[in-house]
């Protein structure tokens, strides 16, 4: 485990985190050097749009910032119509048979038991639908499964709780810890950003492939940018891929999806999506040591 992991902030909210050493002092240090640096101009990057935080009274899904991202999303709402059509229109044909054929409006019920042209519609009609439906979703979900070839790789790996990256090719790798609330200024946030922002984010250049490959440190993760539609297990033992293909400039963030233990809810995940210039120089940065973005 690197230094910076060691360094995981106290967790809040009633929290007994007794399995971690709370080393606020360093923490807060080490956050002001680190912060420094970035200020100093060793990276430069444009002001980042948050793209993918939570909104008050929002609705719906995050802004759809990736091929995959804008498939699932579309079919989900062509889902959704053709499901309120159907229950529509069963619900009116349970409405009709209710008052047409109650005891009072029909005192002599029919006798016969088959109507073979009405169980033939019903049979074949819900198999269209779902051919249909599934025209578009096996194109989605093969878009997700085959991961096209790579300009970046990326590995990622689960702890108790935080994220881990690495970049293999260019022999850059440091701890993705949760910034405490005390931090967040510092650092460039909001107060509101708190439970999301972490101390270093993901870092990738905008319109390019990045493949994940995907890891568990000691029990089962899973880590979910639902603005790329990405969810990937992060299991023990395995080495699983997935990929996505950042289409728009910001600062998006996950969240583990998997229970994994008392600190799940504070192990968040931030990516910053950047120009390729503004990558080369956080990456040329980050060889040396220095892993923030000057960039919110």
């Amino acid at each position: 485990m690197s230094e910076k992991a060691a360094e995981l902030p106290h967790m809040e909210r009633e929290l007994n985190m007794s399995l971690m050493t709370p080393l606020r002092g360093l923490s807060s240090l080490a956050l002001g050097c680190v912060t420094t640096l970035a200020l100093a101009g060793s990276v430069a990057a444009e002001a980042l749009q948050q793209i993918g935080a939570p909104v008050p009274d929002g609705m719906g899904f995050q802004p759809a910032s990736s091929p995959v991202a804008v498939e699932a999303q579309g079919l989900e709402t062509m889902v959704l119509w053709i499901i309120g059509v159907i229950t529509v229109f069963v619900c009116a044909l349970l409405l009709y048979v209710i008052v047409r054929f109650n005891a009072k409006a029909n005192p002599t019920p029919a006798k016969f038991t088959h109507n073979t042209p009405v169980e033939v519609v019903w049979t074949l009609v819900p198999i269209l639908v779902l051919v249909f439906i599934g025209s578009f979703s096996l194109p989605a979900l093969f878009d997700q499964m085959e991961i096209p070839a790579a300009d970046l790789t990326i590995k990622v790996t689960g702890n108790q709780w935080f994220w881990s990256y690495a970049y293999p090719d260019a022999n850059v790798s440091f701890d993705s810890v949760l910034l405490e609330k005390k931090d967040l200024a510092a650092a460039g946030y909001k107060d509101t950003d708190y439970l999301l922002a972490v101390d270093n984010a993901l870092v990738v250049p905008v319109n390019k492939v990045v493949r994940v490959e995907m890891t568990g440190a000691d029990v089962i993760h899973a880590w979910a940018v639902p603005a790329f539609a990405v969810m990937h297990s992060a299991v023990p033992g395995r080495l699983g891929e997935t990929w996505f293909k950042a289409t728009k400039e910001g600062i998006y963030f996950g969240q583990c999806t998997t229970l994994c233990g008392q600190g799940h809810a504070y192990m968040p995940i931030e990516v910053k999506v950047v120009s390729e210039e503004a990558y080369a120089k956080w990456l040329e940065a980050a060889k040396g040591g220095n892993y923030q973005l000057a960039s919110n």
